[in-house]
């Protein structure tokens, strides 16, 4: 590669990175705050997996993992009475110890976000954060989760707490009557954020799952990010589908990118999906595609009204676009291995990378967490987007996530997560997926970097 290629390339690399908001000069704290049972965990595990997958390294403290490790066995309620001196000191020494990790992640692991997750009831607790926070130089932002629905909150204690370490082999009942003198004990000493008194801290208040939200001061980028999500999150059951597209005439012939028509097994797979759905008997489902023709024909046979994205175009392939890999090894070689390098990073000349993608894929992220039934009729390196967002993938698996042709993948959010079914319609198509190969350097020979390649026509 010419010199001056090579400056363009490398420059074009780290443009990359400009689209993902860099905050290592002002590390921000998220401190939850609420009684127990109130999806504090939840907003916590939820919002990190969500900065993570934005590429903000976010990672979560939650106290009450520290309180386990420092007591092994949980007897009763007892423990969490204010006038426990004991058990104060204990709980008081937990909330420090996650503090100083607070510290090393953002002083050794190159961390962003910490999410400071523990029930911070109390002015004293939340002064302790907040002197902490000055001390280093850190940003402060509350997070506090408020609820008087005793119907979400029994829902709560069964769905998550029950399962908690603390109760395991118990009887259901009885636990639930020692979490619930457990809230009542906290409840004693509960100082909610005052719009007053605490005026001058940045927060927002959300009231019985989102039906209401109380926003105050918010001082960055970050902190209206965070306000952004967390006003379209919502905990209503539902069930997201994603799949790719029919199988492609470009797809038989190993071509990447393009805007082909479907194959006749792919015109087999979009009716094959019109049944499935049929079957599924899902209420008020909505239909997404991209503005690629492959897409709309699978959406159009399944014959519900479709809405199309642009952000849900396959990845653009730039001068690499409607040709085979073994194409791209011969003409770019050396773009052929880098991209082997760092897939998460590398952007085709004059096309996109996957962090290109993550960034352009936000808004339908946002409105998939708004919205109910959907589903998704995307691309590989789309659904592979999706995929690590719902799953919590890292940057370094999402591009080699196993998204095949004719698979609808069901995705249904629980507790702290998401349950995954796989459900192949019995049409076969192509194999489109290539693993890493083990040899990614630029010197390697033809047969080496094509060692992978998927068999096509």
């Amino acid at each position: 590669m010419e010199p001056h290629k090579r400056e363009v390339r490398k420059r074009m690399r780290c443009e990359s990175t400009a689209c993902v908001p860099q905050f290592t000069n002002s590390p921000t704290m998220i401190v939850t705050v609420g009684l127990p049972a109130r999806g504090k965990t939840y907003i916590a595990k939820k919002l990190t997996r969500y900065l993570n997958w934005i590429g903000v390294h976010t990672k979560v403290f939650n106290v009450g993992q520290y309180r386990r490790e420092a007591v092994r066995t949980y007897k009763n309620f007892e423990f969490f009475r204010p006038d426990n001196e004991e058990a104060m000191k204990i709980r008081k020494a937990c909330a420090l110890a996650a503090l100083r990790d607070v510290r090393v992640f953002f002083s050794q692991e190159q961390g962003q976000v910490a999410v400071f997750d523990a029930t911070n009831t109390t002015r004293e607790r939340r002064k302790v954060i907040l002197d902490f926070a000055k001390e280093n130089g850190y940003k402060v932002f509350f997070v506090e989760s408020m609820c008087d629905d005793p119907e979400i909150i029994e829902e709560n204690i069964k769905q998550v707490k029950l399962g908690s370490p603390d109760y395991k082999g118990r009887d259901m009942d009885e636990a639930v009557e020692d979490f619930l003198k457990r809230i009542d004990c906290y409840k004693i000493s509960y100082v909610p954020l005052d719009e007053d008194v605490d005026r001058n801290l940045s927060y927002i208040k959300i009231f019985n799952v989102g039906s209401r939200y109380l926003v105050n001061r918010v001082m960055d980028h970050i902190q209206s990010r965070i306000v952004y999500y967390l006003m379209n999150i919502h905990v209503t059951p539902r069930s997201i589908y994603l799949c790719r597209h029919g199988e492609s005439e470009l797809n038989l012939l190993g071509r990447i990118g393009g805007d082909s028509d479907l194959s006749p097994q792919g015109r087999k797979f979009a009716s094959a999906l019109r049944t499935f759905i049929q079957s599924q008997a899902i209420q008020d489902l909505k239909i997404w595609t991209s503005h690629m023709k492959r897409t709309i024909q699978t959406a159009e046979a399944v014959g519900v009204q479709y809405e199309q994205w642009k952000a849900l175009n396959e990845i653009d392939a730039g001068v690499c676009e409607e040709m085979t890999y073994e194409e791209i090894q011969e003409n770019y070689p050396e773009e052929f291995a880098l991209r082997d390098q760092d897939k998460y990073r590398y952007r085709y000349p004059k096309g996109e990378s996957y962090e290109d993608l993550v960034q352009r894929l936000e808004p339908v992220i946002m409105e998939l967490e708004r919205q109910e039934n959907v589903l998704v009729v995307c691309h590989q390196a789309i659904m592979r987007c999706l995929l690590a967002y719902f799953l919590d993938k890292s940057a370094e698996e999402l591009p080699y996530l196993k998204c095949p042709l004719h698979t609808v993948l069901k995705l249904t959010p629980v507790a702290y997560g998401c349950q995954v079914e796989s459900i192949f319609l019995n049409v076969e198509a192509v194999n489109t997926h290539r693993e890493r190969p083990r040899n990614v350097s630029v010197s390697r020979d033809a047969g080496e970097a094509l060692l992978t390649v998927p068999d096509h026509i």
